[in-house]
């Protein structure tokens, strides 16, 4: 039971993760309509900046500050000069955002150079709690809080504030939106940043959950981000979660029972879902949710 347990607990930490990293995408894509395969190059920026700030002043909630900050700038930047050049247009969108990714991936070498960093836990968050004989370690939990916060409060952003009303008609009417004075490229923008900041805010959390952080963790979890929103479906925030709690879970379990399969199991379960339920497990196109 123990070890049930604790396969558990990782794999919703790890699904967590990744939700951090999707929901931004499946944001992105459900109001934009655009295919962000610099995404992932978000994430990278925001464990290495993260990380670093965190060693430099020593207080992980400063590396987190720094990770949603870089997060924010880079996605500006990206929408700006890279991306609204090449709005409609799909082919475009992925060229240039796999061009963006690679050059990010390498400018990443250029500051903190290209070996393995190390990254631990603050001192709060190390160890674990003891329950009935179950250890429960601290810093995965923790992810799994940030995790549940971040969803609940992107549920409210979207369902309660006026301008998650704004972003939903966005998605069903661009034009009807720009009608009533509304400037739609802001609110591309602003959702496009706080897609980035997501994303850099799941890089920052990845390191001491690995304990290390390497240039290509961009690109392998930008595949993760993008099997969780084909899975879930384009535009569902909840389904972002729910596919991420499940690549998650069946990662860990696959990853400790079969591990020859284990980064097999994904992209089967990917594959299922485009054959039986293309739209997604709970994808919808009017608008995001």
């Amino acid at each position: 039971m123990e070890t049930i347990a604790n396969i558990t607990i990782n794999g919703l930490a790890t699904g967590m993760l990744i939700f951090l990293l999707a929901a931004g995408l499946t944001l992105i894509f459900g109001l934009m309509d655009v295919l962000n395969f610099a995404h992932g190059a978000l994430f990278l920026w925001g464990a290495y900046a993260g990380i670093w700030a965190y060693t430099t002043t020593g207080s992980f909630l400063a590396g987190i500050l720094a990770a949603l900050v870089i997060g924010m700038v880079l996605g500006y930047l990206l929408e700006r000069f890279i991306i609204k050049p090449v709005y409609g247009n799909h082919i475009q969108q992925l060229l240039i955002t796999l061009g963006a990714m690679l050059v990010l991936s390498e400018v990443v070498k250029v500051f903190w150079g290209p070996n393995i960093l190390q990254a631990q836990a603050p001192l709060w968050l190390q160890g674990s709690w003891e329950i009935g004989g179950l250890y429960l370690i601290k810093y995965r939990l923790f992810i799994i809080a940030v995790g549940l916060i971040v969803f609940l409060g992107l549920l409210f952003l979207l369902n309660r504030t006026k301008i998650g009303l704004i972003v939903r008609a966005g998605v069903m009417d661009k034009e009807m939106v720009q009608s009533h004075g509304i400037n739609i490229r802001k609110v591309f923008l602003f959702v496009f940043m706080l897609g980035a900041a997501m994303a850099g805010l799941a890089g920052v959390l990845f390191g001491p959950y690995s304990g290390v952080i390497y240039a290509e963790i961009g690109l392998e979890y930008g595949i993760l981000a993008f099997i969780v929103v084909v899975i879930g479906g384009m535009g569902s925030v909840l389904g972002s979660m729910v596919a991420a709690i499940i690549v998650g879970l069946l990662g860990a379990y696959a990853g400790y029972y079969a591990p020859d399969i284990a980064l097999a199991v994904n992209f089967l379960i990917m594959l299922a879902v485009l054959i039986f339920k293309p739209s997604g497990i709970m994808g919808m196109k009017e608008a995001v949710r």
